[in-house]
């Protein structure tokens, strides 16, 4: 049971931790609706996922290694910056002229923005390198029953938070005009051209991030 709390209590510092995927599940649940921003948030777990999944097999030396970091700053810093001009140029002037929740009919599309951004943000690598050498070293999980409980806990509460993110920002859709959804697409763009500049001034400086 206390590996339980544990996971649940590393799940909920990950939740809260404010990035391009926040920005991303709230602007998604406000426009699109709840059920879309819960498609972003799968995604977002399925590349959490894949990081616990590639560390547990011992290849996180190979992830935590400064060029390959420096590369993945490199890539995430033009993903954030590319998803930031559309949200800001192209979104920002569509909002203004159509605003509905539709029902997605390619799921894959959202499952894949929640994937890449967060898959693509080095600082939640940093995150998964910490959580796994602190909970060997200090709560002694190794890679048995011990590690697959603090893990599988830890994702379901970050994956529970995000949805819940995306069902209170969908509550919010009754005060949601056209202005406002312009003036969120604009915010959304220039806080993800924000991170993605930041992620390109940490790779150019040796991602010094610890």
């Amino acid at each position: 049971m206390l590996i339980v709390l544990h996971g649940i209590q590393f799940g909920i510092v990950l939740a809260f931790l404010v990035g391009p995927v926040f920005f991303m599940i709230i602007q998604t649940s406000v426009e699109k609706g709840f059920w879309n921003g819960a498609l972003v948030a799968i995604g977002v777990s399925l590349s959490d996922i894949l990081y616990v999944t590639i560390c547990y097999f011992g290849l996180f030396q190979f992830l935590n290694d400064p060029s390959s970091r420096k590369n993945m700053a490199y890539i995430g810093g033009v993903i954030l910056i590319i998803f930031g001009l559309y949200y800001l140029v192209i979104k920002a002037r569509r909002s203004s002229a159509s605003f509905h929740a539709a029902i997605e009919t390619k799921p894959l599309k959202y499952i894949l923005k929640g994937f890449i951004i967060n898959g693509f943000t080095p600082m939640v690598l940093v995150f998964w390198i910490g959580t796994i050498s602190y909970a060997t070293v200090n709560f002694e999980y190794t890679k048995g029953i011990q590690f697959f409980i603090f893990f599988v806990s830890l994702l379901v509460t970050v994956l529970a938070t995000d949805i819940t993110k995306a069902y209170l920002a969908d509550r919010l859709r009754r005060m949601v005009t056209h202005r406002f959804l312009t003036i969120m697409n604009v915010l959304v763009g220039i806080c993800l051209i924000g991170f993605g500049i930041r992620l390109l001034v940490m790779g150019s400086s040796g991602f010094q991030l610890m």
